[in-house]
């Protein structure tokens, strides 16, 4: 067994469901404390944060990533235990395989081949881990930046491990990541009997034309860098379960993914222009999830691509497609952010795994882009 393997498998065995850690930090700790690592823990209401660091000098190399991973859904339903790694003709199954323990895994062994390779390397090499990355979001990642950004501790590139490769491992680089507006709308009406629609105000026929108008409008054109800025409805719910009954309220969640050409300020602006033409009585909540973020050059993506071109011997492609990650709250400081991880196919499914080998191959990555930084 590779020691990338056994590393997460004992990742994968401790059943750290968001926001729980279930003792990852602690194993990861007492691995990166035998390469001379010092360790911070941070703990924010039920989360569990770890900033470990060796080194005191700039420039600062971090490892960002999270140990809590997505439930299970029904373990019967699961072809093999989901929180006991199990090798399988050549596949490594279990929760978090993919998502991300085999990315921690394999930031850990490169770095102790690094370390033991090149023990004056220059500058720092640190570890950014939470255990809220699959839930909530507030007391993690966030919380840790706010709290090194208070004493001016810089993270110069930043290497989040989430599951970036499509068809196999670094083949996509996630440099960039689009920004995310949720928007919880009601809109007012008069609860009334449908047989009586004119002592009543039914909420889902006023609704109807904004939302329209919201679905068709053209936001931006986007850039080289991202798609345009997409509105998608997720949620809406009105009704009391009743067949006569009007509604008195309608309840609709949106959410935009938006590139470097709108702010959300913009777009909240030309939402409220919409739903006040169209007259309507309404609340509405703003929930801002995080800025876009382009890192689209510079040595920390200069040297990823070259060590997945060694690694590989195929040429990786630069990508901002897909959801959020933590690397919204790291970009804004100033560092150089990309994510590069395993292929993404099984990840929150059942039966998620991910091929062993590719776990050893993106250690080597991970490995490669450290020598080309820090010596």
């Amino acid at each position: 067994m590779s020691q990338v393997i056994d590393v997460a498998k004992n990742l994968i065995n401790r059943r750290s469901v968001t926001p729980e850690d279930a003792g990852c930090q602690e194993y990861m700790k007492d691995w990166l404390s035998e390469s001379g690592f010092s360790h911070e823990t941070m703990v924010f209401e039920d989360t569990t944060n770890l900033w470990s660091r060796r080194g005191t000098q700039a420039p600062v190399f971090c490892f960002a990533g999270h140990t809590d991973v997505v439930p299970s859904g029904p373990e019967d339903a699961w072809q093999t235990p989901p929180f006991e790694a199990t090798e399988k003709a050549g596949y490594l199954h279990g929760r978090g395989a993919a998502d991300m323990k085999g990315s921690l895994a394999a930031m850990m062994v490169a770095t102790r081949r690094f370390v033991a390779d090149y023990s004056t390397h220059k500058g720092s090499i640190a570890y950014l881990i939470t255990s809220d990355e699959e839930g909530p979001f507030i007391n993690g990642t966030t919380r840790v930046i706010d709290t090194l950004e208070a004493r001016n501790e810089k993270i110069t590139w930043c290497l989040v491990g989430e599951p970036s490769s499509t068809k196999q491992v670094g083949d996509i680089v996630k440099n960039g990541r689009r920004g995310s507006l949720t928007g919880d709308l009601t809109i007012k009406g008069v609860q009334g009997h449908v047989a009586y629609p004119h002592l009543a105000k039914n909420p889902v026929h006023d609704a109807a034309p904004a939302l329209a108008e919201l679905s068709q409008t053209h936001w931006d054109n986007g850039n080289a860098s991202f798609p345009p800025t997409s509105f998608q409805i997720s949620n809406i719910h009105a009704g009391t379960g009743a067949g006569n009954v009007i509604p008195g309220t309608c309840q609709v969640c949106f959410n935009f993914r938006f590139s470097t050409e709108v702010t959300d300020n913009q777009l909240i602006e030309r939402v409220i222009t919409i739903l006040d033409k169209h007259g309507l009585d309404y609340d509405i909540k703003w929930t801002f999830n995080g800025q876009p973020f382009l890192t689209d050059k510079g040595d920390l993506v200069e040297a990823t691509q070259h060590a997945i071109c060694e690694a590989t011997g195929y040429e990786t492609q630069l990508s901002t497609a897909g959801g959020t990650s933590d690397g919204r709250f790291i970009a804004p400081t100033g560092a150089q952010v990309i994510e590069l991880g395993p292929v993404n196919a099984t990840i929150h499914k059942v039966d998620e795994c991910v091929k062993m080998a590719d776990l050893d191959m993106l250690a080597n990555i991970y490995y490669g882009i450290l020598v080309r930084l820090l010596t």
